[in-house]
């Protein structure tokens, strides 16, 4: 079993709009591992969840290292709003063009992990689904969040969200209640110590967000995909 480097970065904070979880984000330099730390008496359900509540605070926001995103279109003639199957937890995300087929499965803190305020999830290939946070579909009320380790000793899925994700690719998210389609609208790389602060905390319903070590750089950032529902063909 080779050594792991632990590497931190702060999570979420907690203004209004935001989910309501501080988290500190460990990087792996071997495995790519990905784990989160969660501050004392900081942790809660994002909205959507019973019993969750949404705080305010002013903490600056960070601005990415690198980003890359969409242009602006045209609003004039946007076609009606698709019928989305009913918000359900994903269970495999489909990104052909960065070549990531992965199974995701839920990832929920237990107990003890709750008393140490540490997550890891499992060091496997798979996608791995916040559940404290949205699901995809009809009637989601959050941002979906799922993560996935980058390995820098072999070849892995979550690898190519560096090298290959671009703005405007398309992927899916596969749920029981049936298939969502999204479009990518960015593609940002960020310092570990800056994104909690970044902007993918904020509340976006349907939105999807995959997070990952960023290959070049895996001890000090992470790439994050941000994307949105296909509105239409």
């Amino acid at each position: 079993m080779p050594t792991r480097r632990l590497h931190r970065a702060d999570g979420p904070p907690r203004p209004r709009g935001r989910n309501r979880v501080d988290i500190l984000v460990i990087l792996c330099g071997v495995l790519g591992l990905l784990a989160f730390l969660f501050l004392p008496g900081m942790l809660a359900p994002g909205p959507g969840i019973p019993g969750s509540s949404v705080t305010q605070s002013t903490p600056p926001a960070a601005g990415p290292i690198s980003e890359t995103t969409l242009p602006p279109t045209d609003k004039t003639g946007i076609p009606p709003s698709p019928v989305y199957p009913a918000a359900a937890a994903p269970s495999r995300i489909s990104y052909p063009a960065a070549d990531l087929d992965v199974v995701v499965h839920p990832f929920e803190p237990s107990s003890s992990e709750m008393e140490s305020r540490t997550l890891v999830p499992p060091e496997t290939l798979d996608g791995y689904w916040l559940t404290l946070y949205g699901t995809p579909g009809a009637g989601s009320a959050n941002t979906t969040y799922i993560l996935g380790h980058s390995w820098e000793d072999r070849d892995a899925p979550f690898n190519h969200l560096s090298s290959a994700a671009r703005p405007g690719d398309r992927f899916t998210a596969i749920t029981a209640s049936g298939t969502m389609t999204y479009t990518v609208d960015s593609v940002t790389t960020y310092l570990k110590g800056s994104l909690k602060d970044s902007p993918i905390w904020a509340v976006v319903p349907n939105r999807i967000v995959l997070i990952s070590c960023y290959t070049e750089d895996p001890q000090g950032k992470n790439v994050v995909v941000v994307a949105s529902p296909l509105r239409g063909p």
